[in-house]
Formats: structure tokens, sequence, C-alpha cells
């Protein structure tokens, strides 16, 4: 007769938990089965849509939008003045990016973006919202405590640097301007473009000499 470990069987179940997506991401599978499984999704749109904000739409046209700006001073100058004129001037306009406004990084200031209500966010530059940018804690704390919040993803700001706060709606969304990190000087846009991160143009990530060889 077979013996009973209750400890052992924990294991296991954890075991094969650890390799199951999030309920979420459970919940969202299903439902897309039961489209497909009725015919009223193809899932080959479903593939094509992911793939295009992950790997078109999402962050690497904002980062294209960025390099262009550290690297043409017209441009920088109509991006400041108007977001959507200058996304649209590249041919990137898309869901969000209608009523878009730049804010830029210097030394002395650092911009922070939150949306306060939800989670208004420009993803058609930016791709999909991270879910950290949805969650009550972070849509409240970035008001409250901008600095502790920063922290917690790894930017440490000295004192003599501001920080600003901008509250994205339907009506206004915000996408920050990096500063460009030294030592890229005769960098074409294509390879200033790949320092870029998501988390920079929400204000989350500042230092992107990471990427500088």
């Amino acid at each position: 007769m077979s013996s009973f470990d209750p400890q052992k069987i924990t294991e296991i179940h954890r075991h094969l938990h650890s390799h199951l997506p999030p309920e979420p991401a459970l919940r969202v599978k299903a439902i897309e089965s039961l489209l497909v499984e009725k015919g009223l999704v193809d899932p080959k749109a479903v593939d094509t849509w992911i793939e295009a904000y992950t790997e078109d739409i999402g962050p690497k046209r904002g980062a294209q939008i960025v390099a262009r700006a550290w690297l043409d001073a017209d441009f920088k100058a109509l991006l400041m003045k108007d977001a959507t004129a200058a996304v649209n001037d590249m041919g990137l306009q898309g869901q969000a990016t209608g009523h878009l406004h730049a804010v830029e990084n210097t030394d002395a200031v650092h911009n922070l973006v939150v949306c306060t209500l939800c989670s208004c966010y420009p993803f058609g530059i930016l791709g999909m919202a991270p879910a950290w940018y949805k969650a009550a804690e972070y849509r409240a704390r970035s008001v409250r405590d901008p600095r502790g919040v920063l922290t917690e993803f790894g930017v440490t700001l000295g004192d003599k640097v501001a920080v600003k706060v901008w509250d994205s709606t339907a009506e206004l969304r915000y996408m920050v301007v990096p500063q460009r990190p030294a030592g890229t000087d005769g960098w074409d846009q294509e390879a200033l473009a790949k320092l870029v991160t998501r988390n920079s143009m929400i204000g989350t990530d500042r230092d992107l000499s990471k990427g500088v060889a």
C-alpha cells in the first residue's frame, strides 16, 4: 500500500503551478479559445496583433522618436512644441497619440508620468502599458512620493534634481524625452534608438548609459 506524504504532494502542486501562466493570463486564453471555437476570432489575427505591439508598434516607435530628437534640433523643437505633429511627421500616428505632450529630462529636472484615474497611456508609440503602470499603488504613490517610487525602480536623484509628475488623461497624454547618454557622438538614429527603454519614456528609468560600450 502506497504512503501519503502531504509535504511531497504540496511540493508537486507548487512545482506544477509554477509552470502555469498567472490567473489573468489563463482567463484571457480561455476567452480567446472560446472566441476562436465559435469562429468569432481568427487566431492568426490575434498573433499578428500581438506581434505588432511587441515588435513594431511597441516602445520601438517611441525610441525612434527620441533618437531623432537627439539628432535633429528642428525635429526636437517641433516635438516639444507639438508632439502630435512630430509623431505624425514620422508617420507613426496611432492609437492614443492624438493628444500627446513631450516633456524633457535635464540635469536639473526629472519627469515622471502617471495616470491617477485609470491607465491612460500613449500605447501607439510606447506599446502595451506595463502592469505596474496600471496598479493602484503606482498611481497613488507617484503623486504622493515620487522620489520613493523612483528609488524602487533604481533611480536615485540628488537633492538638486527636481521631480515633475505629469498626470495623463484621456484628453492629454505624456511621454518623457530622456537625456542622451554621453559617449554617443557619431551614433546614427538606429543605434541611439536601441538605448531608449520604455521605462525611460515613462520616467521610471533615467540613466541610459548602460548600453554605451
